[in-house]
């Protein structure tokens, strides 16, 4: 059986909150970007939301690979360069969460690189007081380690822990149980459920209207006719 593995759930709601945090962070410092890169995936969301924020209209986005779910593996290295096209003078590097480091250890020179004489500056919604590198921005400070699952994760994240387990729960009360015990998570039945589905479904699944599950919709099994 995988080690226990302590984790934090961020809601939607939470998510919008740190990034205004964020946002409002980086103006108190002066610091008016043109260009928003987002490192894939993680940083999507966050660095949309900032670019909404202070009114930038060029967002791009690389990919370092240097996580497979919640255990770490190979060192990080750029998989999805810069766009040659992107010009900037005034670049904010924005990710969700800083971990080991690696991924602006990597991601800043790439973009020097590319940039060259670029004013560049990093941001994070969650910084882990363990990393060893120091962002410009982040909204708040993670002391005590432990793995960040982000809405935008949460059916990866949770379904990685569910076919590592063994035995693998079938029902929500021991997904539930399981989560609780191993990784201190209280995560909503409606999510159980839509990760139960996706994990163990024997036949095509179609979304039906629901104030239930992930988004407002909860997945439904089709009937046969």
């Amino acid at each position: 059986m995988n080690k226990p593995l302590r984790c934090e759930l961020v809601s939607w709601s939470r998510f919008a909150h740190l990034a205004r945090q964020l946002a409002y962070k980086i103006h108190a410092a002066g610091y008016q970007p043109d260009l928003v890169i987002a490192i894939a995936r993680g940083g999507y969301a966050p660095a949309r939301v900032l670019a909404d924020y202070f009114g930038v209209m060029n967002v791009a986005s690389i990919k370092v690979e240097h996580y497979k779910g919640p255990r770490q593996m190979k060192k990080a290295r750029i998989r999805h360069p810069l766009p040659a096209h992107i010009e900037g003078r005034r670049v904010l590097i924005v990710d969700d969460v800083s971990d080991t480091g690696d991924t602006f250890e990597v991601a800043i020179p790439h973009i020097r690189e590319r940039l060259p004489g670029a004013e560049i500056r990093t941001a994070v919604l969650l910084h882990k007081a363990a990393c060893p590198v120091l962002p410009d921005f982040w909204a708040r400070k993670v002391v005590k380690w432990r793995w960040i699952i982000y809405p935008w994760a949460v059916i990866e994240d949770l379904g990685n822990f569910l076919r590592a387990a063994q035995p693998q729960p079938k029902t929500i009360d021991a997904f539930d149980r399981m989560l609780r015990t191993r990784h201190q998570l209280k995560v909503p039945r409606c999510t159980l459920q839509d990760v139960l589905d996706l994990a163990y479904r024997p036949e095509p699944l179609t979304p039906a209207l629901s104030p239930k599950g992930i988004g407002g919709l909860r997945v439904a099994r089709r009937r046969s006719t």
